[in-house]
């Protein structure tokens, strides 16, 4: 009687595994190792934002044992983004370390396929926030669609990022007391409240609908292929799939760039610390600034509410001894 074979346990490094050409391959593939991680992490927001990198990593990789991944894997997953702003590049780094890490602590992966990889340090701007005046004047334009009009005058009057606002769902609008309910950074359920711009347009983005994203592509969802959302990704009523990120941000800094002084438009995120820092200028003390940016330490705010050149001349000016005298 030959003896029952052993299973193969999917979850080992060490089990061994059939190639299709009948040799042995030690371990998952890359793109199983990259699902399982993508499945492992709680936050959607932070998992959409992984996968924009990793889908790079799996479109050259993937078929391949993830115990063979080089240095040179990930260097050529980010000379992809090599162009791209040190955030950006950062960002996109941070997704590769985040899953080297991740499939380490699991045993599936002895070396460091990142470790050639430097993170870039950014040009520090004092002009982050963007002028309430300039704002005002993009908020206000009809030349741009009514869904863009919103969604910035949203991510300023809530001062959230912009990952939870896009991610947002009818069901989690609470419309009577101006708020919404958001998965935060850190996996915690958590309320943004905006003002009367926002609630006066919302109900027109809307137009009646009662579930789905708030927020929505212009086109139809595929319902197959690699490009297929998710379920909860997709209007049940149009068939229209959520709005990205990358498409949210690039029709910010298109619409934004003749109002920018630098020409290059700007970031989804200088709203969120536009509004943070106007709210500063305005009086408003440091643990009112926590319970609206929702930050866990107030050390963090610190580079969102700098006050900088304009407050520096202000005050200089009022407390000009020559224009006290002039006044009396």
């Amino acid at each position: 009687m030959s003896p029952v074979p052993a299973l193969a346990f999917p979850d080992r490094p060490d089990t061994p595994r059939t190639a299709p050409d009948g040799d042995p391959a030690v371990g998952p593939s890359v793109t199983e190792t990259v699902e399982r991680f993508l499945a492992s992490l709680p936050t959607a927001t932070t998992r959409t934002s992984y996968a924009r990198t990793l889908n790079r990593l799996t479109a050259l990789a993937g078929p391949r044992p993830l115990a063979d991944l080089a240095p040179d894997d990930y260097a050529a997953v980010m000379e992809q983004v090599h162009d791209a702003a040190p955030a950006t590049w950062n960002r996109h780094l941070s997704a590769l370390v985040s899953f080297t890490t991740w499939a380490q602590r699991q045993d599936l992966l002895a070396t460091n396929p990142a470790r050639r990889l430097q993170r870039r340090k950014s040009a520090r701007r004092e002009d982050r926030a963007i002028s309430f005046a300039r704002l005002e004047a993009l908020f206000t334009d009809t030349r741009h669609g009514l869904r863009e009009r919103l969604l910035w005058r949203m991510l300023y009057e809530t001062a959230a990022r912009a990952e939870e606002i896009l991610s947002l769902d009818v069901e989690d609008l609470d419309p009577q007391r101006r708020r919404a309910r958001v998965t935060s950074k850190g996996g915690a359920i958590e309320y943004v409240h905006w003002a009367t711009a926002t609630a006066r347009l919302l109900p027109r983005l809307l137009n009646g609908r009662t579930t789905g994203p708030v927020f929505l592509a212009d086109r139809r969802a595929p319902t197959s292929g690699r490009r297929a959302p998710a379920a909860a990704d997709i209007c049940p009523v149009t068939g229209r799939g959520r709005l990205s990120y990358p498409r949210a941000e690039y029709l910010f800094k298109t619409a934004s760039a003749e109002l920018d002084p630098h020409g290059q438009g700007w970031t989804l995120h200088q709203l969120r610390h536009s509004a943070l820092q106007h709210l500063a200028q305005a009086g408003r003390s440091a643990p009112e600034l926590q319970a609206k940016s929702r930050h866990q330490n107030l050390d963090s705010l610190g580079r969102y509410v700098r006050l900088g050149e304009d407050t520096s001349a202000r005050i200089t000016a009022e407390h000009d001894p020559a224009a006290r005298h002039r006044k009396r």
